[in-house]
């Protein structure tokens, strides 16, 4: 079954900052209104450390973002699961938000992207070589998979690896 990318891009008025990730998760909670909001994932309670901050909600995490000047965007805008599961390795089919991602490089002042995986990354610097070649200014960070299933460094490893990454309030 092909899905197509439920959240589109969030991005405030002159974005320094693109936090970009593959695809949403299989919803299976109804709380899942936003990007990485499975119960699973651990983004938003590691921001929430990094920024000594609660994050009940879409508002408050969008108030955040945009106080941060952090745009939010998956590089996938439609795709097919080859299993039930929110693994990248699954996602099949791609069709990459070519359009919404040129715009939003177009559009906005930005410094750094910060790639939510080393599976963004290369999936990234494969399919918008246009992109990393014309903004070369920018500057390209992987982040630690906020997912649960990378373990190579630990939650605690990861937030402080965040707090040196992560713009500063």
């Amino acid at each position: 079954m092909i899905e197509t990318h439920p959240f589109g891009i969030f991005s405030p008025p002159k974005a320094r900052y693109l936090l970009l990730g593959s695809f949403t998760a299989v919803k299976k909670e109804d709380s899942y209104d936003w990007f990485y909001g499975s119960k699973r994932n651990q983004f938003w309670p590691m921001i929430e450390e990094v920024y000594g901050i609660k994050l009940l909600n879409k508002r408050s995490r969008q108030s955040l973002f945009t106080k941060l000047s952090i745009a939010i965007a998956d590089m996938i805008y439609q795709c097919e699961r080859k299993d039930s599961n929110s693994l990248d390795s699954n996602l099949i089919n791609l069709v990459f938000n070519t359009k919404g991602l040129n715009k939003l490089f177009k559009n906005n002042p930005l410094q750094e992207v910060f790639f939510s995986s080393k599976f963004v990354e290369k999936q990234f610097r494969k399919n918008f070589k246009d992109l990393v070649i014309k903004y070369s200014n920018v500057k390209f960070i992987t982040l630690p998979s906020p997912s649960p299933r990378y373990a190579a460094m630990s939650r605690v490893e990861k937030i402080k690896k965040y707090k040196e990454i992560f713009p500063k309030k």
